[in-house]
C-alpha cells in the first residue's frame, strides 16, 4: 500500500531544504561580511590628509591649495613655513611660518578643500612647505613642498645622534576646573602623552616645553622635566602640568616641544568664569544703594531742626481734655459721718479759693442785718 505526502509531510521537508540552504550559505556570508569590514578598515587606515598645490614655486602672487581625506566640516590653518621639510615636519614650530599671512579655510561635506593664498616669505630659511592642520578637534597635519623663488635657503639642522623621541599616540588633556576657577583661578591641566624612543642610545629625564597660544598670539614656552628613563626601541606615558593665567577663557592652544621639533599640539577650549562676572553685577548694585542710604543719613543729619513740626502739634492744635485735667490739683474728700474720727486724716483739705478761717460755718453768726 502507497502512503500519500500529506501537508504535513510537505512542511517538514520544506524546512528541511530551508536549514539545508542556510547552512551552506553562511559560512559565504561571513566571509563576505569579514572582507568587508576588513577593506573598510584598510580604507579608513589607509585615508590620510593629503594637500596639493597649483604651483610648486612661485615668488610673488597666490597659489591655490587643495585637499582630500580631512574630516567634513573641520576648520583648518594654512601657512607657509621654513626649516621644514613633509618628512621632518615643521622643525621651528610655529615660529618658522608666516602668521600673519595665513589663511583659514572649512572643509566640505566630503572632507575636500580649495583655497587661495598669497606667497609670503617666512622668517626661517627654505626649504619651505606648505604647512595645513587642524584648528579644533583630533590633531591632523600635511605638508606640501613649496619654493619661495628669491628666498634663501640653508641646511635644515642635524638630528642629533643616540635618542630621538617621538609621540606615538594622540595627545590628551585630563583633568577638570574646580568651583575656584569659576570665580577666576587659574585653569590647570595635565597634558597626557606617550613618547617612544627611536634612537640608538637611553634619554635619561629629558626636558620638554610646553607652549600655550591664544587665537593668533605665539605660545608661550616653559620648560617641565620629566624624571625617568627611556630605553631605545622603548616607550612611556608622560605627564606634564599645564597651567593657564587667572582669568583665562576662550580657545587655547598647547604644544609640545623636544629639542627644536614640535612633537605635538593639543586644543583647550576654556569656559567663561561666570563667577567673576556675577561679583561685578553684583558690586554695581550693592556700592550704589549703600552710597544712596548713607547720603540719605547724611542729608537727614545736617537738615535743621527748626523746621520740624511736633508730631502732637500737628495731630491736635489745640489743647485736649486730658491735658487740662492733668493740670488742675486733685482734691480729697472729707470724711462722711459713718466714718470714725480716727480713720479721718489728720489735716483737711482745703479748696484753694478759701481759707480755713474765711469758709463759711452755720454755728457761726452773721452781722447782716445788725446794726
Amino acid at each position: 500500500m502507497t502512503r500519500q505526502a500529506g501537508p504535513a509531510s510537505l512542511r517538514s521537508g520544506s524546512h528541511r531544504w530551508a536549514a539545508a540552504l542556510l547552512g551552506a550559505l553562511l559560512p559565504a556570508l561571513l566571509m563576505l561580511s569579514a572582507t568587508g569590514a576588513d577593506a573598510a578598515g584598510t580604507r579608513a587606515a589607509d585615508a590620510k590628509p593629503v594637500v596639493t598645490l597649483s604651483k610648486q614655486q612661485a615668488g610673488k602672487g597666490d597659489i591655490t591649495v587643495k585637499g582630500s581625506g580631512w574630516r567634513p566640516n573641520t576648520l583648518l590653518m594654512m601657512l607657509i613655513c621654513g626649516q621644514s621639510t613633509p618628512d621632518r615636519g615643521v622643525v621651528g614650530g610655529t615660529n618658522s611660518c608666516a602668521n600673519a599671512e595665513g589663511r583659514a579655510v572649512t572643509t566640505g561635506t566630503e572632507g575636500d578643500f580649495s583655497k587661495k593664498m598669497p606667497v609670503t616669505e617666512p622668517p626661517a630659511p627654505c626649504p619651505c612647505v606648505v604647512h595645513v592642520a587642524t584648528v579644533t578637534g583630533e590633531q591632523a597635519t600635511a605638508d606640501a613642498v613649496f619654493v619661495v623663488a628669491g628666498h634663501p635657503v640653508a641646511a635644515l639642522p642635524k638630528e642629533s645622534e643616540g635618542g630621538r623621541l617621538a609621540v606615538l599616540a594622540t595627545t590628551r588633556l585630563e583633568g577638570d576646573s574646580g568651583i575656584l576657577t569659576w570665580f577666576g583661578a587659574p585653569p590647570s591641566r595635565q597634558l597626557v602623552f606617550t613618547v617612544g624612543n627611536l634612537g640608538s642610545a637611553p634619554v635619561k629625564d629629558p626636558v620638554f616645553r610646553l607652549g600655550t597660544a591664544h587665537g593668533v598670539f605665539a605660545p608661550q614656552w616653559e620648560e617641565r622635566q620629566w624624571r625617568g628613563t627611556i630605553e631605545s626601541g622603548r616607550k612611556a606615558q608622560i605627564k606634564l602640568p599645564v597651567e593657564l593665567t587667572a582669568g583665562a577663557h576662550g580657545d587655547y592652544q598647547v604644544s609640545l616641544k623636544y629639542g627644536s621639533k614640535v612633537l605635538a599640539e593639543q586644543p583647550w577650549g576654556v569656559g567663561r568664569p561666570w563667577g567673576v562676572t556675577l561679583f561685578w553685577i553684583l558690586l554695581c548694585v550693592v556700592v550704589p544703594a549703600a552710597v544712596f542710604r548713607i547720603g540719605m543719613a547724611i542729608v537727614d543729619k545736617v537738615r535743621p531742626r527748626t523746621s520740624r513740626t511736633p508730631v502732637r502739634a500737628r495731630r491736635h492744635p489745640h489743647p485736649q481734655p486730658d491735658d487740662v485735667t492733668a493740670r488742675l490739683p486733685k482734691l480729697r474728700r472729707a470724711p462722711g459721718p459713718a466714718e470714725s474720727p480716727a480713720a479721718a486724716p489728720a489735716t483737711t483739705a482745703a479748696l484753694p479759693w478759701f481759707t480755713p478761717d474765711s469758709a463759711p460755718s452755720e454755728n457761726r453768726p452773721t452781722t447782716k442785718g445788725h446794726s
